[in-house]
């Protein structure tokens, strides 16, 4: 009677997937990036919508920041604008990831999940009060930027402990904060496309990557 032969490629494998599990956060949705997109791309929809309302006095008091307080039309609906499309996403991210793990049959709230969001925060948290700090010195034509360059500090801080799609996704806000803080401009349209054509192309990468083959398999 020949004795059972274990294939030490798939102990190996195992191995590495537990150790992988204990140390990432695997429970991150592609879904969840493309649900931010979306969200991103409406806030910035309705944001154009206000500017380019009737005529392009809104236009113009967009551009001459110093002009604009935080309180003023423009700026309370355009920071109402961005508050809605944050929450929105980060609701939509903590649902998403919920459903993944409990498809995988794997808890969401772990030390690997604490040690995120402190990462993730601490970027955020910090960009937050500088954008305040701009918005009462009345320079809001770099907010655009701060959001875009502290995102992806936040982003890229998450890359350690999860996906790499998501360390360079935070390149990519930071490339584009930069170009937003050159080109004042063209803040509002770098914005869209870091908050919602990025999160469209990289969250529907990490779904074909990581969710749909699996699904497939």
């Amino acid at each position: 009677m020949e004795s059972e032969s274990t294939n030490p490629n798939n102990d190996l494998r195992a191995i590495r997937d537990i150790m992988e599990r204990s140390s990432r956060f695997l429970s991150l949705s592609g879904l969840a990036g493309i649900f931010a997109g979306l969200c991103a791309l409406i806030g910035a929809f309705f944001a154009w919508l206000f500017i380019f309302d009737s005529d392009k006095e809104r236009f113009g008091e967009f551009l001459r920041s110093t002009d604009v307080s935080i309180t003023s039309g423009i700026g309370l609906y355009l920071s109402l604008d961005a508050i809605l499309v944050l929450v929105a996403a980060i609701l939509g991210a903590a649902c998403f990831s919920r459903r993944k793990a409990r498809q995988a049959g794997q808890p969401v709230w772990t030390t690997t999940t604490r040690r995120l969001i402190i990462h993730v925060a601490i970027p955020l948290l910090t960009g937050g009060i500088f954008i305040l700090i701009l918005a009462v010195r009345n320079h809001l034509e770099l907010v655009a930027s701060v959001m875009l360059i502290f995102y992806g500090l936040s982003l890229v801080n998450a890359g350690k402990f999860t996906f790499s799609e998501i360390h360079y996704l935070g390149l990519t806000e930071i490339v584009l904060g930069i170009l937003a803080g050159v080109f004042v401009s063209q803040g509002l349209l770098l914005w869209t496309i870091g908050f919602g054509l990025m999160h469209l192309l990289y969250g529907s990468i990490m779904y074909y990557r990581y969710e749909r083959q699996k699904k497939v398999v």
